[in-house]
This record gives C-alpha cells, sequence and structure tokens, in this order.
C-alpha cells in the first residue's frame, strides 16, 4: 500500500487529527531513501519506478531504465507465477504510481499508452480513475476478454462478487478528494481494496495487491492540509480492511509505506511553538470544493468559509481570499495559518519516508533501505524469482 506524498510529517500530523494512535504506529519498521537516478528529489514516476522493479530511474520515466529499456515489475512478476493481480488508486489508473506497476512508458504523460499496456499486462482487478485514457474499443476488448466493467459505487458493490476479472472506473481522470466524494457517485478507497481482495482471494495461488492513496499527495500540492488529513483517513480505513484479512489469512504481508514526501508539511508554523491540528476535522470540503461556491464578485467568501470549516474570518483574512489569483491557494493557507500547519513548497521534498509492515517476514523491511530494495524483498518473501 502506496499514501503518495506520505511522510514522517504526514503521519505525526494524522496522529493529532485522529486524536490517538494510528493503525500505522505498531507497524513502524523501517525507512527508505527515494533519490531518483537524475535527482536528490523524486517523482512519483521515479519513485514508483524503484518500488516496482528496483531500479532506480530519471524523473519522468515509467518502469523504463534511463537509457530506454523496459524494467521488469513487481507485479509481472507475481503474475509470471500464476498469481493474481490488482491495482487500485484514487488517482488515474493511468497516473504514475499505479502505471508503474503494469506499464513501461519513457514519459509519463503517455496516459493514452499505458492504458492498454495494464490490460496487456492481464491485471485481474483495475480500480480507480482515467476513464478518459480508455477508449471504447479498449473497454470492449477487456469485457471480451472476461473483465466485468463498473462505472459507479453501486455497480462495484453489486457487480464485484462475481467475477475473477474486473475493471472499474469511476472518474474521467483522479478520483475526488475524500471531503467531496459524497457529492460524487465514487467509491471509497476501503471499498475498491475490499472489492479487489473478495476478487483475489478466489486464487488459491495467492495474489498481488496494490493499492495507493493517490490524493494524499494532490492534497500536498495544493497546501490543503483538511484534504491531506481527510483522505489518509480514508486510507487507513482501506489498510482496516486489508489487516482485516491479513490476521484471517497469515500468511499474507502487508508492506505500507509513501512514495515521496510533498509539500514540506510541518506540525508547527509561522514562529510559534503550538498546533492546532484538530481544528481540520471541522473542515468539510476542499479548498477548491469552497472557491467554486464563491460568487462572481467573491461577496460571500465569510458565508462559505463558516459553511464549510466553521472558521469566522477577520477582514485580513477575507480581503487575501477575495485578491488572490487562485481563491482555493488563499482560503488553504488560511486554514493551515489557523490549525499553525506549515508549508515549504508546492513540489515535493526529499526526506526519508517511514516503511510499515504486518505479516509474515516483516522483519525483512527492519532499518534504513533504499526504494529499490522494497520490491526485492517482496518478492524474497513471496519466495518468486526477480532480477
Amino acid at each position: 500500500m502506496i499514501a503518495d506524498g506520505f511522510s514522517t510529517s504526514y503521519a505525526t500530523c494524522y496522529r493529532w487529527y485522529k486524536g490517538e494512535e494510528t493503525l500505522l504506529d505498531s507497524m513502524l519498521v523501517g525507512m527508505h531513501r527515494n533519490y531518483s537516478a537524475n535527482s536528490e528529489v523524486t517523482d512519483s514516476a521515479a519513485a514508483a519506478t524503484a518500488m516496482a522493479t528496483g531500479v532506480k530511474t530519471n524523473n519522468g520515466m515509467i518502469s523504463t531504465s534511463p537509457d530506454g529499456k523496459g524494467l521488469k515489475t513487481i507485479l509481472e512478476a507475481a503474475k509470471e507465477i500464476g498469481k493474481s493481480t490488482g491495482i487500485v488508486a484514487t488517482s488515474a489508473v493511468t497516473h504514475a504510481t499505479p502505471a508503474c506497476f503494469a506499464s513501461h512508458v519513457d514519459n509519463r504523460s503517455n496516459q493514452e499508452d499505458i492504458a492498454p499496456q495494464i490490460l496487456e499486462n492481464d491485471v485481474d482487478v483495475i480500480l480507480g480513475g482515467g476513464s478518459n485514457y480508455f477508449s471504447d474499443s479498449l473497454i470492449e476488448d477487456a469485457t471480451d476478454n472476461g473483465y466485468t466493467f463498473v462505472t459507479n459505487r453501486n455497480e462495484l458493490l453489486d457487480d464485484s462478487t462475481n467475477t475473477t476479472k474486473l475493471i472499474g472506473l469511476f472518474s474521467e481522470d483522479s478520483m475526488a478528494p475524500e471531503l467531496d466524494r459524497e457529492e460524487t457517485i465514487e467509491p471509497s478507497i476501503a471499498e475498491m481494496s475490499k472489492a479487489a481482495i473478495n476478487i483475489l482471494k478466489k486464487d488459491d495461488d495467492g495474489f498481488f495487491l496494490m493499492i495507493e492513496g493517490s490524493q494524499i499527495d494532490s492534497a500536498g500540492h495544493d497546501h490543503d492540509a483538511a484534504w491531506a488529513m481527510k483522505d489518509m483517513e480514508a486510507f487507513e480505513e482501506a489498510l482496516q480492511i486489508v489487516l482485516d484479512f491479513a490476521k484471517e489469512n497469515d500468511d499474507t504481508l502487508v508492506i505500507v509505506t509513501g512514495d515521496h514526501d510533498n509539500g514540506g508539511l510541518s506540525v508547527g508554523g509561522y514562529d510559534q511553538y503550538d498546533a492546532n491540528v484538530d481544528l481540520l476535522r471541522n473542515v468539510t470540503a476542499s479548498g477548491k470544493f469552497m472557491e467554486a461556491q464563491l460568487d462572481n464578485d467573491r461577496n460571500n467568501i465569510s458565508e462559505v468559509v463558516k459553511q464549510y470549516t466553521e472558521i469566522d474570518l477577520i477582514e485580513e483574512e477575507i480581503d487575501k481570499i477575495k485578491t488572490a489569483e487562485n481563491p482555493s491557494d488563499a482560503i488553504n493557507d488560511v486554514i493551515s495559518e489557523r490549525a499553525l500547519i506549515g508549508w515549504t513548497t508546492r513540489g515535493h521534498t526529499g526526506v526519508d519516508i517511514p516503511v510499515y509492515a504486518f505479516g509474515p517476514k516483516s522483519k525483512l523491511y527492519e532499518g534504513l533501505h533504499e526504494n529499490t530494495d522494497l520490491p526485492v524483498l517482496m518478492a524474497k518473501a513471496m519466495e518468486i524469482p526477480f532480477d
């Protein structure tokens, strides 16, 4: 399981947000270094390539070496020995992280090229966003080859138990932030994870499943602390589903990590020795959603922010939002400052990332690793060839 954009600062912030120990706390075993082949600060493509193939590549490349050669992934290795495979993501399934487990392109932007490769790799369960990148003929070919195709939450919950191959595309591109999901017909990451496990567990040879909480990263880019924490909560709900299965099936290894840090989030900021993370629990919409509720003259700023955050804005904050080129950024800045959550960048940072494990051979992950070690250790745990 991969929490995109997640680091120790997100883990700390989420513990304060939840108000108690998290599921991850008892699973901590190590850390990993995540620089790419051409930069101290990785992007998601290079990070996921390392975690899928055991090889570092340049930023922007999908399971392809710096010199352009395709690299075998741990998902492909599991498939070769007869295991079922699955991908779950709250981004487009053709986005960098999920793509790296089942496709090979030299530019992460080539999502139309990634989509057919995922199907050619015979991934048994494919759940997430990204319908824009799957042509009608591609979906028709998939259903002709035994896939059940679903497009909304109700179809997923109704149809997922009666098939062994499932593709679910619930949005044109990325799925909605968890804060805004009730306004859609999309399933949660926990519901997608449960559906995937219910299908994949039918294989007596076992399975490999990659689950990504993609929206944590998107929230980090936007400096939307409430969005990040709500999607951390959704990710933890999916983790609970996975752990429940693992506890009932003691041959199941669960690995959880982030691919890189995003935003340089800090618990505490603005030169104050304090934090007010519990304020984020009152936020019920993303900054982008709140921006969409503003009238053309932005005369309803205080009402909108009050409705979705319980914050009574002062004049200085209202003026900041009213004059901002990007109102959602200004809204997020106000919320972060109220919560004393700091940020250093709208991009990634190069800090080491925690690794969590549960199940047999989880001790393999103890200590400080390169991110390229992660799939090698998975293969060792599964006792499958991988080189």
